[in-house]
């Protein structure tokens, strides 16, 4: 009788709509082969490391119908890096402790054939660390931000873009109505796809992304042309680490166990540096947030996350491991994780995307 072979599945970092749909796509391939059987660790690699161990067993009953749902099936967390795992102290300080080996020798006594890690440039980081110490593992690539340079796009991104696009609508209504600048924060700490997209689609006045420091006068100015006799309105689009040329971006301390600062309230600060430079218009503003992560996927993300997860389970089959599944043009491939976590995607200023907006009168206060 042929072995039953164990694939363990997982979600890290933030969520993201489409999550579930991969998880789907995986145990669903996985179910036409014979002697093939998948598990989830619940939130990210806790679910092998805590005592009593979390994992479940991916059942048709467990997946079927989840990739119309957002979130994860599975839970994630931020704060479960297995090269840095933080360690709280009763006095309140955290410190941080690699038990990547720890892993290792509990994912082999489990005795799985493979893992499939989904998650952000960090989680690919940690796939990679782990494919160096012996693990069988397949990267899965997740992220809002799109800021993933080895696959063209990655779903989550489309669904952020259409809810983000979709709020701005919204605004411009009430911004002509009453004459106001109606500022709208967006997720983008280090890459400003979401704003960019959501400028174009939206017909905003202004777009402010990390990439492009903007200059506070520059939008004054600007706005100043959208006013006549106190009539007018404008709509701006910022990204969450958009920052001034003058200054520094937007941030506090992050949650405890976190590696990153905790971005957030951008556009209070804009809102208060435009008043400051001299604009006379009422502004009001209006963060998103997490709105953008959670929800529906859109149908584009749902076909791309479930080919990921399909994917994956066959590069699993072919024993390609140490790879990250891609989308690249407009193709469903794989490259090698180091080149999936070598460098960032960001937007370039010389883009045809960008001079596309400045050709709409689209305002990056540069």
């Amino acid at each position: 009788m042929e072995k039953v072979k164990r694939i363990l599945v997982l979600t890290g970092g933030g969520d993201c709509p489409g999550l579930n749909a991969v998880i789907r796509g995986i145990a669903k391939r996985a179910r036409k082969e014979k002697n093939w059987e998948v598990y989830g660790s619940i939130e990210a690699f806790n679910g092998v490391l805590n005592e009593p161990q979390e994992i479940i067993r991916l059942t048709s009953s467990r997946t079927k119908g989840i990739h119309v749902k957002g979130g994860t099936i599975l839970k994630t967390t931020n704060k479960a890096n297995p090269v840095k795992f933080p360690i709280y102290h009763p006095d309140g300080t955290t410190t941080f402790t690699d038990r990547s080996d720890e892993l290792v020798k509990k994912l082999k006594a489990l005795k799985f054939d493979a893992v499939i890690n989904i998650g952000g440039d960090g989680s690919q980081k940690i796939s990679k660390a782990l494919f160096d110490k012996g693990i069988p593992i397949i990267g899965v690539p997740k992220t809002i931000d799109n800021d993933l340079s080895a696959t063209d796009v990655t779903f989550g991104f489309q669904t952020a873009v259409q809810i983000a696009t979709d709020s701005f609508d919204k605004l411009v209504t009430t911004a002509e109505s009453h004459h106001r600048v109606m500022i709208m924060e967006v997720m983008g700490r280090d890459a400003g796809w979401i704003a960019l997209h959501t400028a174009i689609a939206g017909g905003a006045e202004i777009c402010l992304i990390p990439e492009i420091p903007y200059d506070i006068h520059k939008l004054v100015k600007r706005l100043e042309l959208r006013y006549k006799k106190g009539k007018g309105f404008a709509n701006i689009v910022i990204a969450e680490g958009a920052m001034p040329k003058k200054g520094t971006i937007t941030s506090s301390a992050g949650d405890k166990g976190s590696e990153h600062v905790r971005l957030g309230g951008v556009a209070y600060q804009l809102s208060k540096q435009l008043k400051d430079a001299g604009c006379k218009a009422e502004i009001r503003e209006t963060v998103l947030g997490h709105v953008q992560r959670g929800g529906t996927p859109v149908a584009f993300d749902r076909v791309l996350a479930t080919l990921f997860g399909v994917k994956a389970f066959e590069l699993i089959k072919e024993k390609k491991f140490g790879r990250m599944v891609a989308f690249q043009n407009n193709e469903i491939t794989s490259v090698p994780l180091e080149d999936a976590t070598r460098e960032c995607s960001f937007v370039k200023k010389d883009s045809y995307l960008v001079q596309a907006a400045k050709g709409l009168s689209i305002s990056f206060g540069d």
